[in-house]
């Protein structure tokens, strides 16, 4: 990972440049990576990957191959595992489902896919490397437009020899079943695909098929559980409260003791906020219903958090919490990977003195907004109404995220709490090319709802898929 308390020159394009055989020694790899993840000393992992609705993806898939189609998959993104998920989908199921069927599918199976600049700054250049071999396209996420990037995805969405994958999500919310607000730009991508083709004088169908992803643990992890809240509590300074210090319905203790943890850490986070960055956190209303309470608690602390990064670059609140961390993003960004400057060994020791101060600034103030990003999903009932093993995982380990970024460790390794069974659903395809006529209304309002509109009704196709 690179010194971003430094400055560094400007973040280049990373072309793609599809490799089979990258994509064969990845897939050779697959089994190791889906149990292991490159720690082999942790025995848990995903342990199967199953496909439902799988004819009817390879049926888009061979009316893709042979030219009918033009496909945007678009998968859900809860958590790190899904691209490993969505692979082994493609590359192993797929292929099995589809001589089953009778369906004559070309090798290989494979897609593009788009994938966050700001990958390969946490991970290394390495993995920019990987991803370009596997045919992925980088993207900057914000509110400039990446015109490099987006002409790439537009020629690959109508040229390309695979479909194009994306999240619209824009990033892992850590929850299997609630969705985040989707980020218009895969139905914006759609439209232009639809545009492209016409210009083009072509009359493929342009669709978009949304993925579902879940994940279950074979056994519930309660002992893992408990060793996680125990590790939780110790780092917070509570008292820890180990399982059988109690009698009593499991499920129960398990939230009392989860409840009490994001409470504390709420409180001191509001302690932290008011005297350090002098940011007034509104009062609870004593009679508010305690869940509801918490989580108005944790939606003023995160705009909070939010305030403190944006006065930092000069940036005005505005959109939903997704679009301010976005904003964020791409200004920190901007701090430390300078597009301004031509040569950074022509400038003076002043001016690089300078420039790394700013950036160091920038590197700090990112974290309060990568704290913001990890709870976007987060809400004060999501355990309660229904308290499986993978909520209170999923909302464990979110807490863990937090505790592991301020404790200073920016890229935090989860611990593995259980072997696990991954879900992937089909959903029903999405006919962009039917709704161009709603885009092409002649001015831009009708465009923008016409791209609103499907990013709802995508948001709705993922929502029915969590069963």
């Amino acid at each position: 990972m690179p010194r971003l308390n430094r400055v560094h020159p400007r973040l280049e394009f990373i072309p793609q440049h599809f490799n089979p055989l990258v994509r064969r020694l990845t897939q050779l790899c697959l089994p190791i990576l889906l149990r292991f993840r490159l720690r082999p000393w942790l025995p848990a992992g995903i342990a199967g990957v199953e496909l439902v609705n799988a004819e009817m993806l390879a049926d888009l898939y061979h009316q893709f191959q042979t030219g009918k189609i033009r496909l945007l998959i678009a998968f859900r993104h809860p958590e790190v595992d899904d691209p490993l998920c969505m692979f082994h989908m493609f590359s192993q199921i797929l292929p099995r489902v589809a001589r089953k069927r009778g369906i004559i599918l070309q090798h290989p199976t494979h897609t593009h896919f788009i994938y966050d600049r700001g990958m390969t700054i946490w991970a290394g250049d390495w993995l920019g490397c990987f991803f370009s071999r596997l045919g992925g396209i980088p993207i900057h996420r914000g509110k400039k437009l990446d015109r490099t990037g987006l002409r790439t995805a537009r020629d690959l969405l109508i040229n390309g020899k695979f479909p194009m994958t994306i999240a619209p999500e824009g990033a892992t919310n850590g929850h299997s079943e609630s969705v985040s607000a989707l980020e218009p730009g895969l139905a914006q991508l759609g439209f232009w695909c639809v545009q492209d083709l016409i210009k083009a004088n072509r009359e493929e169908e342009v669709l978009v098929v949304p993925i579902g992803i879940q994940y279950h643990y074979i056994q519930p992890p309660w002992s893992k559980l408990d060793w996680l809240l125990s590790k939780l509590e110790a780092d917070s300074g509570l008292p820890v409260e180990r399982i059988g210090d109690s009698g009593g319905n499991q499920e129960d203790i398990f939230y009392q003791r989860l409840f009490r943890l994001g409470e504390y850490l709420i409180t001191q986070m509001e302690e932290f906020y008011g005297r350090f960055y002098h940011q007034n956190l509104p009062e609870t209303d004593p009679s508010t219903n305690a869940n509801q309470a918490l989580e108005a608690r944790l939606k003023a602390l995160l705009d909070a958090s939010l305030k403190v990064a944006e006065q930092l670059f000069g940036i005005q609140p505005q959109g939903t919490i997704i679009d301010r961390c976005r904003l964020l993003e791409e200004a920190g960004w901007n701090y430390i990977y300078r597009e301004d400057i031509p040569d950074l060994k022509a400038l003076s020791p002043l001016h690089r003195g300078m420039a790394d101060w700013i950036a160091a600034a920038a590197d700090m103030h990112i974290q309060h907004m990568r704290l913001v990003e990890s709870f976007v999903a987060v809400s004060g009932t999501y355990v309660k109404d229904k308290p499986t093993p993978e909520r209170f995982a999923e909302t464990a380990l979110i807490i863990f995220d937090m505790i592991e970024r301020i404790k200073g460790i920016k890229s935090p390794r989860r611990p593995r709490l259980g072997w696990r069974q991954a879900t992937l659903t089909v959903g029903e395809p999405i006919s962009v090319t039917k709704r161009w006529s709603n885009y092409k209304g002649g001015n831009r309002q009708s465009a923008r709802l016409a791209v609103t509109d499907l990013t709802q009704d995508l948001q709705k196709a993922l929502e029915k898929m969590i069963s």
